[in-house]
């Protein structure tokens, strides 16, 4: 049997007469062919993507106030995206003041009159016996 002896802690094992622990224990060299310098083609990039647009179509309204709002949004498409809260939050102001604009329009304002209401009408009565 060889005088080979387990570390601390371990249980004991019996090896065999013919079969001996290995001499040297230790990490195998790495390959000579891997890339020492630059980043591995395998290893996932964890950096943050270059801003790029998101092809997302914006139909005129017809209000240039709220065209203008809209096509502000396309200023998001060049930001990373800790610059997009405050393009959006513009946008969102000026979409709620346009919005708002629209409630304080004076009583007369020009324009086809808006319908009133309709009388209510019983047709219980109509029915002949």
């Amino acid at each position: 049997m060889s005088d080979w002896t387990p570390e601390a802690g371990t249980p004991p094992v019996s090896l065999p007469e013919d079969v001996s622990p290995p001499e040297d224990v230790s990490t195998p060299e790495e390959p000579d062919d891997l890339p020492q310098d630059g980043p591995v083609a395998d290893v996932p990039s964890y950096e943050p993507a270059e801003p790029a647009p998101l092809g997302v179509e914006r139909t005129p309204t017809g209000r240039a106030e709220v065209d203008a709002l809209l096509e502000r949004l396309a200023d998001a498409d060049h930001l990373p995206a800790d610059g997009h809260t405050e393009v959006y939050e513009d946008v969102h102001r000026g979409l709620k003041s346009a919005l708002t604009s629209l409630d304080a329009r004076p009583a007369a304002a020009p324009g086809p009159p808006r319908p009133g209401p309709t009388p209510a009408y019983d047709n219980t009565h109509d029915h002949r016996s």
